[in-house]
């Protein structure tokens, strides 16, 4: 194990599109549903449309726009905004509320469980996600997730990358933050908590987007490590 490997006592991963396909998951469900309705919706831009309103509505509740809502909600909400523009206006309360459950419904990408088994064999590992706690414990029992704790940036009441979450993570595990790596797929994600203190793993995940969106761009040497998936993170950081 390399030094900067470690130093490292745990191992907290953002979920949605680092963990799950996101992207994916939602859009199978929605060309369910309209098949079912008989009518055509492109699943995928709605998937877009529906993560596109995610970053957004967390910034109205962190300017004070609106109260603190966890994921959940903001999810709903955002759903309720685009189902009209998507033909899918018809569905009752009901079936919205199940369709906005598919965030606790989202498959791991191929890689995902034995990578997260090989890494639980040497690390703590847990969640820091934006997502709420009662969605992130649903998806782990759905998709299997061997998750030693789940931690949400829900129990801060502070959406990453607000710089409580990460202290917050350290401090539930009671690590000084340099001994916790975060393990993402989003650069952005991953500066705010370097920025912290916070060790650093960069997942690419090429397809969250689409096969033709291009992979963000990091600098050589910016991340402690850069992974083609979880099995390779393993495999480096037990070298």
């Amino acid at each position: 194990m390399n030094h900067a490997a470690s130093a490292v006592k745990a191992l907290a991963f953002d979920v949605f599109g680092t963990v799950v396909d996101w992207r994916g998951s939602v859009a199978r469900e929605v060309a369910m549903i309209a098949k079912h309705m008989n009518i055509q919706v492109d699943a995928l831009a709605f998937a877009d449309a529906w993560r596109a309103g995610y970053a957004p509505a967390m910034d109205r509740v962190r300017k004070g726009e609106l109260p603190w809502m966890h994921i959940d909600s903001l999810h709903r909400m955002i759903l309720d905004s685009i189902v009209e523009q998507f033909g899918l206006g018809k569905l009752n309360d009901e079936q919205r509320e199940n369709l906005n459950k598919v965030w606790h419904r989202l498959s791991p990408w191929p890689d995902t469980v034995a990578g997260l088994h090989a890494l639980k064999k040497q690390f703590t590992i847990t969640t820091l996600s934006n997502g709420n706690f009662s969605l992130l414990t649903a998806m782990a029992k759905n998709a299997g997730l061997p998750w030693d704790c789940i931690v949400s940036a829900e129990l801060f009441k502070h959406y990453k990358p607000d710089p409580e979450t990460y202290h917050g993570v350290a401090g539930l595990l009671n690590l000084p933050i340099e001994q916790v790596m975060l393990c993402a797929s989003h650069p952005s994600d991953l500066r705010a908590a370097k920025a912290q203190g916070m060790r650093t793993a960069y997942v690419m995940r090429p397809f969250e987007f689409g096969e033709h969106v291009p992979l963000p761009k990091v600098e050589a040497g910016e991340f402690d490590f850069v992974a083609q998936d979880f099995v390779d993170l393993a495999r480096q950081l037990a070298t």
